[in-house]
Order: C-alpha cells, then structure tokens, then sequence
C-alpha cells in the first residue's frame, strides 16, 4: 500500500468510525467499521490484508473521545453524516410509519396473498418483510393466503406453495393461519349466489370486445336488466360446468356511467377449461376473479389492514361495491410503490425466471445469478438481511430501488463477528456467466521455500477473537500465491500467519517475523496456501459472473454445509457441498456459493 492510499485508508476509517461511535452511542470497533469501510471504497479491497492495520489506530483514536469531541470533528470532515444522525435521532425506532386508525382497533389483522405460481423473486420479500414487521410492532396476527384461482395464466406451481411458505420462514416469520383459495371455491359460490339475491350482479354472455367497447361508451349491455331468477339459473349452470370458457360471465352491478371505466360492471367469476392443479380443486370450472376472491376472503378472516401496490388501487375500489351490498366495512389500506433491486441482468419476473429455468439458461432458481430468494439464501445471505432492507424502504407510494449492497451491508453485520477467515488462492477471475463450463485463465504460481521457514502458518480464525485461536496452513512442500501477489525477483511478501519471505528465482528466502516490515517499510501481505498436493483441497466457489476454481486450506474440508467463511481478499462464502455430493462440482472439488466481498 502506497503513502497515498494509506492516506486515504486513514482518512475514511476516521469518518466511519466517528459515526459508527455516534450513531450507537459506544465505542467503535475495528470489525465493526471493516464492512462498510471497504464496501464503500472498493479499491481498498486488494489490500484487504493490511487496512486493518492501518484502521485500528484511527479507531483507538476515536474510542479516546467525548461524545462531543466526535460530534465536531465528524461536523469538520462530513456535515452530512451529522445532519444524517440528528434526523435519526428524531425519528422512531421503526422507519415504518404507524397503521391508519390502528388505535381503533382490538388487533391488527393483515395478509400475505402470494400467488403460488413459482417460487419468490427478491422483490416478493417485501411484503412479508413489512406485514411481518408490523405484526411484530402491534402484537397483531398475520395470515398467508394463497391466491390461487387462475388455474390457468397464473397457473399455479404445486410446489411453489411449501416454497413459499419456507422463503417467508427464512425472513424470519411464521404466519397465524395459513389458506389456499381454491380450498374456498363453494364459500366464494355461497357469496355469489347471496349478491345475485341483492340484485348486485348478472350473468353475461357478450363476447369480450363487445362488451370492452360498451364500457368504453358507459353504455349497459342487454343482460343488466335479468331477473334474479334467470341470473339465479344461469350461474348454478356456471357452477355446474355447463359453459366454456368465454361463454358466460357473472359480473357485479356497479355504476355503468362511472369516471373510471375500469369500475364498470366488473366480472366476478368467470369459465376455465384448465383443470386446476390441485387434486382438490381440478373439478372446479367457474373460477372468482382475484378482487371477487380476495374481497371475500379479507372480510371474513377479518383483516383490518391491507398493503398493497399502487396499481392495484382499483382492486381497492371494485371490492368497496361487494363490501356497500354486504353492508361490511372495509379495511384500511395502505399503498406504496414497486421495488426495484440492482446487480441482476434477469428481470424480477416470476414467469420470466421460470422461462429461463425450462430453458436451461439458470441451472435452477437458486442460480447465483436468478434474482430470487432462493438463490440469496443458497449463497449464505440471512433473511435478516433482507427483512432490514426492505423495511428501511418504508411504504412511500414511489417507486423505490434497492441496492444489493445494502442487503450485502446488512448482512455483513450480522455475519462477520461469527465467521472464521480462510484463505483461497484462485486460478484466475471468474469465468463469463455465459459459459459455465470454461475455467477461469491464468494459474497461482508455486514457489519452493529456502532457509528456516516454518512448516506451517499460523494466521488467527478471526483477527478480533483471539479466543478463538489460530489455524494451521501447512507449508513443508512449498507455497501457492495467486499471480498477482507474486513478488518480483529480489523483491519482498509477507505471508499472511507465516513471516515474511524474499524472492530469489522460483524459491522464497526466509527473512523473519518482525512485522515493522509491513508497518513501516510497506512489505504487502499476501495470501497463501501450501503447495503439497494434502496441504490444500480443491474449491469451486459459485458467484454471479461464473465459477471461479482454486485451492483453499486443508482446514475448509473440515466444515459443514451451510457453514460460512470468509475466504481473506476474497469475500464470504457459504460451504455448499463436499467432494462428490454435488452435481455441479468436477470430482475432488468443494462447492462453495459466493455470498459478497
């Protein structure tokens, strides 16, 4: 690390660790500020091992300062960042903002209504991660329903539903009750019939763009005006299965001359030939439109409150016509806008992951390059994460975007302080994420070792637990770098745990252990792993731009799946399977899913 850079190493852990200390009130910590230090300043990254030397100074510097002594130094280097932490310190625990007219009622009642179409996109966390939040705030209840009445365009995935149920434990919540709509088609039939009986609805046989055209122009079309009798008949034939699909509608009554053309005469059930997928609910053929359904389902399992996206505020406004002949009350609403989230080339499209799927174009859903939750989850990343991200966009009716690295920031703090270091020397970058097979270029360059070098390295399991001790990396057969860390001929590199050493052709010579040599004469430490074919073990880490191939400490076999490390310069990885246990990895190899730096 050059004067420069160090320089600016100093600098920016200052102002972290200033406001680290300000905004939760103690003194700061190496580890603590290590995440967003080097998340927000990525060129630091290659020289990964020596910020920290760098950094603790500056942190002991700051744990020696008065609350007030920090506030005006942070004051003279970001204004910003004081202002950011006054505003914080006005604002709740909670960024959500309170319930519309929470106070007025005994519980707070809300709904997850998944469609069980496929497995969850990272946009679907956003509901369960605030309706979960919620609950948790009122002591409310929650329940997760399943939308499944479109047997057919939203045709849903027998599988999707226990998926779904497992992503929303994964964010860290358990529904009340669970319900799948198509268990409740007859209670849907009930509530239709009783409509009809109100005069709140009528059969319909007008082709579609008929009767499209005839709402465009406010203009009723000839079935409005049946008795309640023939109504009565002509939907008991619907029930029955006497129709196809697009021969007979039952729409509900609203106002034909209505502003909004899309209130007009809406339909509420309608004929499907597709059989549904559940064996349950295959004999069904008048299916309830979703506002039909959900209108019904929310009044009786009692929700008091609904969240949803501001394009459906129709919904909202068709279902107040069902509740105005029921004589029910509805319940509070609340809209906000869609979610947009970085770093995916796949659009967060449920059918469009799905195609790409079936096509071969991802190996599965839990891709490190599919968008969905799945796939989060299998490289390591808490749902905690993902709960506090979300919920930190609050419930604004814009349109809001996510950025992956406050997800990688969130759960970095939940991780680091429990993660063992390893070391992991590649073979080179990662390979195109168009081409799964072909390994990355280049090789780690092997050097013999000369003089008293130690047979094995002794770099700690994590640098703030000393508790925890030290590892042993194994050294007697020579040692691997990766190419870029290779020093040149007569040229110094301190390895990491082991001492610092000095090149001399294909070997490196002994030199010692006196660390001034990095502090003071700028000596890099490198990573590093023994060259013996049994001091090391062959790694395939998973990543979103392709696989990368290298060799890893013999101590990495010794961890189990779901296990996290990190791999030092690397990032954070989750052990994903051992040698032979997994499809995806070449024999001899570990699977490993690449979480973030």
């Amino acid at each position: 690390m050059d004067d420069d850079l160090e320089e600016r190493v100093r600098a920016e852990a200052e102002t972290h660790a200033l406001y680290n200390a300000l905004k939760h009130g103690s003194d700061p910590e190496v580890g603590a500020i290590m995440g967003p230090l080097m998340g927000d300043n990525p060129d630091f990254r290659p020289h990964g091992d020596e910020v920290p030397g760098v950094v603790a100074p500056v942190v002991a510097e700051v744990s020696g300062m008065s609350d007030d002594e920090r506030r005006e130094r942070l004051l003279e280097l970001d204004p910003d960042l004081v202002e950011e932490l006054e505003a914080d310190d006005e604002e709740d625990e909670s960024v959500l903002p309170d319930l519309p007219n929470a106070d007025e009622y005994d519980e707070i009642r809300m709904r997850l209504a998944p469609n069980p179409n496929g497995p969850w996109h990272l946009g679907s966390a956003r509901m369960p991660a605030v309706i979960g939040t919620y609950k948790e705030i009122y002591d409310g209840w929650m329940l997760c329903r399943f939308d499944d009445t479109d047997p057919e365009t939203k045709r849903p995935d027998l599988d999707a539903y226990d998926e779904i149920l497992d992503a929303i434990g994964y964010l860290g919540f358990e529904p009340d009750e669970v319900l799948k709509a198509s268990d409740r088609v007859e209670t849907y039939y009930d509530h239709a019939r009783e409509l009809i009986e109100k005069g709140g609805a009528y059969t319909c046989s007008c082709p579609a763009e008929h009767f499209r055209s005839l709402k465009a122009d406010a203009e009723a079309c000839e079935h409005r005006d049946k008795s309640v009798e023939t109504v009565r008949e002509e939907f008991e034939a619907m029930v029955d299965g006497e129709y196809s699909d697009g021969e007979m509608v039952l729409r509900v009554k609203t106002d034909i001359h209505h502003k909004n053309p899309a209130l007009r005469d809406f339909v509420a059930f309608r004929m499907v030939d597709t059989p549904h997928p559940r064996e349950e609910a295959a004999d069904y053929r008048a299916w309830p439109m979703l506002d039909f359904q959900s209108g019904i389902d929310d009044h009786l399992t009692g929700v008091t409150h609904i969240i949803r996206g501001i394009d459906l505020q129709d919904s909202a406004k068709r279902q107040r016509f069902v509740y105005d002949y029921f004589g029910w009350e509805y319940p509070e609403v609340v809209h906000w806008g869609h979610v947009q989230i970085d770093a995916y080339d796949v659009p967060m499209s449920t059918s469009t992951i799905k195609e790409k799927v079936d096509a071969g174009e991802l190996t599965g859903w839990d891709d490190p390059r599919a968008p969905t939750l799945a796939s989060v989850k299998r490289r390591g990343i808490r749902g905690q994460a993902i709960v506090d991200a979300m919920v930190e966009l609050g419930v604004s009716t814009s349109n809001v975007d996510l950025a992956m690295s406050s997800i990688y920031a969130n759960n970095r703090d939940l991780i680091d302080d429990d993660t063992d270091r390893r070391f992991l020397v590649r073979d080179g970058d990662a390979s195109d994420a168009t081409d799964r097979d072909r390994l990355p270029a280049g090789a780690p360059e092997e050097f013999a070792l000369a003089g008293d070098v130690p047979d094995a390295g002794h770099p700690p399991l994590h640098p703030n637990h000393e508790d925890r001790g030290d590892r042993d990396v194994p050294a007697s057969e020579g040692v691997l770098l990766e190419s870029e860390d290779a020093p040149a001929d007569g040229e110094r590199v301190w390895l990491k745990g082991l001492g610092c050493l000095r090149r001399d052709g294909d070997e490196l010579a002994w030199v010692g252990t006196d660390i001034d040599l990095v502090r003071e004469e700028g000596v890099p430490v490198v990573h590093w792993v023994g060259a013996g074919d049994d001091e090391h073990v062959r790694v395939r880490l998973r990543t979103m731009d392709g696989d990368v191939v290298g060799h890893a400490e013999p101590g990495y076999a010794d961890y189990d799946v779901d296990d996290l490390v990190q791999f030092e310069r690397v990032g954070f990885a989750r052990f994903d399977a051992a040698p032979g246990d997994a499809e995806e990895a070449d024999a001899g190899e570990y699977l490993a899913f690449y979480a973030h730096p």
